[in-house]
């Protein structure tokens, strides 16, 4: 049988510094390689020679590419996350060198927490859906740069109308003028701007539902039940199941919930209790989407309208499921705005318990996709 060998990978654009961790001796540096796949396969095939390898490399801005190579090596790889790395109280230095040698020793001691790596194709749908919120983002810029021009000009519609809808628009457009071509050349590249945004989020929105028509029958099937809850439309159903996965590599809604970064920090000792704000030290993109969805439960339990037309041709247990949580979730605000919460709060805490009910629904559909077992002969 063959020993295991432990690498640590400080991995950059151009360059990977390898460090490696035998069992039963001390970390030594390998050396560093140029950050692509030929050298890779060197490496890979260099230090193999006896050892069955296990890598290692921190989340960032490299994203997945070496865990993919190394898997198609045969290498087992890790991707870890890295505010979880232990780290010495008033180590202040830090190089490359330091860093692969740490990730080694730390890797073959079992002291690092890997993260989720999703396939290619999940990969690519993720970040299709990041698109959109990037786009969105850049709206939401574009809509302020004109809306401030436009309150710097005293330029206000005569008629209360709600801001940035297709009438307050088409006044921009029609009845908004200067005098001066300066200010007139201003506006028009502002308005052009805004219009450039809901055009570009309009085409990224069809892409994503032909993305969703084209993956894999568990995803799709997931997307779909997910809309049977109340402010889960498809845009938001599909970037939860970009973000997460499958969400029955969760094993409890709270291991979900911690995921997200939307429980309590904490900080108690002794009899003490103490418990703070939010700890935000999850996925950001899922938090702002269950946030956003979060708010239709302010609302009475009601089925109608699109959401009737989600839940046409669902499952029944699924329709259950989303029928419990608008009683469940609109009791929880209405408690909690009974006793003086805010309602950012409130909002905070029932996206927390909508976890559980997204949990439950999508692990009742991947069941269905779980290829049994077959009985041992």
């Amino acid at each position: 049988m063959s020993k295991i060998r432990f690498l640590g990978l400080d991995v950059h654009a151009d360059s990977i510094t390898v460090a490696i961790a035998d069992p039963g001796r001390e970390v030594s540096l390998y050396g560093r390689i140029p950050n692509q796949l030929d050298a890779v396969r060197r490496m890979v095939k260099k230090l193999s020679t006896g050892f069955e390898l296990r890598a290692c490399y921190e989340a960032g801005p490299t994203g997945y590419v070496l865990f993919w190579q190394l898997s198609l090596l045969g290498v087992k790889c890790e991707v870890i996350a890295p505010s979880l790395v232990p780290t010495k109280a008033g180590d202040k230095v830090k190089t490359d060198r330091r860093d692969a040698l740490k990730l080694a020793k730390n890797y073959r001691n079992g002291e690092l927490t890997p993260v989720w790596v999703p396939d290619a194709a999940h990969e690519a749908l993720r970040d299709l859906v990041r698109t959109r919120e990037d786009a969105r983002a850049d709206q939401q810029r574009a809509r302020q740069r004109l809306g401030k021009f436009l309150l710097r000009h005293g330029k206000r519609p005569e008629v209360r109308m709600a801001n940035w809808s297709a009438k307050h628009l088409e006044w921009v457009k029609r009845k908004v003028h200067f005098d001066q071509p300066a200010l007139e050349a201003t506006l028009q590249d502002y308005v052009r701007e805004v219009e450039h945004a809901s055009e570009r989020i309009s085409r990224l929105e069809k892409d994503i539902i032909e993305a969703v028509q084209n993956t894999a029958p568990v995803i799709r099937a997931v997307v779909e039940a997910l809309q049977a809850l109340r402010g889960v439309a498809l845009i938001t159903a599909a970037s939860i199941v970009a973000e997460l996965g499958m969400l029955s590599r969760f094993d409890s809604p709270r291991q979900l919930m911690g995921y997200s970064g939307l429980v309590p920090s904490e900080d108690s000792s002794g009899n003490r209790i103490k418990r703070g704000a939010i700890t935000k030290t999850g996925n950001a993109h899922l938090r702002r989407v269950i946030v956003e969805a979060a708010w239709a439960y302010q609302f009475r339990p009601w089925v109608g309208g699109y959401l009737a037309k989600r839940q046409k041709g669902l499952d029944a247990e699924v329709i259950e499921i989303a029928w419990k949580a608008q009683h469940r979730l609109h009791s929880r605000y209405k408690k909690l705005l009974a006793v003086g919460k805010n309602k950012p709060q409130i909002v905070t805490a029932v996206d927390r318990e909508m976890l559980g009910f997204i949990w439950a629904i999508a692990v009742k559909v991947e069941a269905k996709y779980r290829v049994p077992q077959k009985a041992a002969a």
